[in-house]
């Protein structure tokens, strides 16, 4: 399936960061340290800026919390983004604090409180995400829908109808996003969202699970959307580091042709012809490029018949040979043979030569 081109949606400014029409779909994580703890979150969204997160969401589950944001918005490197639940007056003062938006869910707030949150940020010029959980739906409303397909375009009705009463609040700098773990419910969601509304979406799922199951499910789940050309941001939520959602979001963007960021590395996935430890050389290098920014192609092949032929495309590559040792490729032309010891120091010299 070909990428579609992006839909268009109106331009919403978080801080320096802008999205919508014309504005590239955007990277952002959540911190997982105690917010009031402002050292430690600081620290925390310095390396999720450092591994190229562009938005950061922090949770502010009290007055203490909301304490500390000052400092927190004043030396955070990226645009930052109040969690709000349950009790509006921790907007009212995210927002006072100079926060770049504020993500509520009207459902847990209640729709006259949220209005006061929308009229102090459209005063502040401040953007607000409503966010729509499927587990946050009145239980009520949430059994009348039978399937999951249902239970996605209830959700996208929901906030749709949060979103203009916002809206007539005075609020313009919406951004909406549509939440589940279940695929084919947030599939449904964003894809009625996308038919109904311009206001640009943030993608993700909720509760996705570990490191490896909620990256899968969450290309799953987001993948055909990108292709469809919605999207104007997301989040690949994950039980693990949240720095590790960086990594795993830019390969979801470079995997749908959406948005390349660092290099693209190859391999293969070995057979009894591989006479070296290919996924040892493989770790190397990617520890060693986790910060290369170039888009890169970079090919770990296993053998011949995998390494300069199938990947001729590479920039750079390696390709292993029955004696265990490499032979270091680019462009398809092999340049030298070299030992296992010497492959990754090799590989790395050539791709500083681009």
């Amino acid at each position: 399936m070909s990428r579609a081109p992006r839909l268009t949606t109106r331009v919403v400014r978080v801080g320096e960061r802008v999205l919508g029409h014309g504005h590239p779909v955007l990277v952002q994580s959540m911190t997982n340290t105690p917010t009031q703890a402002a050292g430690r979150t600081l620290a925390q969204i310095r390396r999720l800026a450092d591994a190229g997160c562009e938005l950061v969401r922090v949770a502010v589950p009290n007055a203490r919390a909301v304490a500390v944001l000052p400092k927190i918005v004043k030396s955070s490197p990226l645009p930052v983004i109040a969690d709000i639940h349950f009790d509006h007056t921790l907007a009212l003062g995210a927002i006072q604090a100079g926060v770049a938006k504020v993500r509520i869910n009207p459902g847990n707030l209640g729709l006259d409180r949220s209005r006061l949150v929308a009229r102090a940020a459209a005063k502040a010029k401040v953007a607000v995400r409503i966010g729509v959980n499927a587990g946050s739906l009145p239980e009520k409303l949430r059994r009348t829908a039978k399937t999951p397909e249902a239970l996605g375009r209830l959700m996208a009705r929901t906030a749709l109808q949060y979103a203009r009463a916002l809206e007539s609040a005075g609020l313009k700098q919406i951004v909406l996003s549509v939440k589940a773990s279940e695929v084919h419910a947030s599939l449904a969601a964003y894809r009625l969202l996308s038919e109904k509304c311009h206001w640009p979406l943030h993608l993700g799922l909720t509760e996705a699970g570990s490191e490896l199951a909620g990256s899968i499910k969450t290309a799953a789940g987001l993948s055909p959307l990108l292709l469809e050309g919605i999207g104007d941001t997301l989040r690949v939520s994950l039980t693990s580091d949240p720095v590790r959602e960086i990594r795993a979001a830019n390969l979801i963007l470079a995997a749908t042709g959406v948005r390349r960021r660092g290099p693209d590395i190859i391999s293969c996935p070995t057979c009894g012809r591989t006479a070296s430890d290919l996924a040892k050389i493989l770790q190397q290098v990617e520890k060693a490029l986790d910060r290369e920014t170039r888009p890169l192609t970079v090919a770990i092949m296993g053998c011949v018949v995998n390494g300069p032929g199938e990947a001729r495309h590479a920039d750079v590559g390696l390709a292993g040979a029955p004696d265990g040792s490499f032979m270091l490729f680019a462009q398809g032309k092999p340049l030298r043979r070299v030992s296992p010891a010497k492959a990754v120091p090799a590989l790395l010299a050539e791709l500083k030569k681009l």
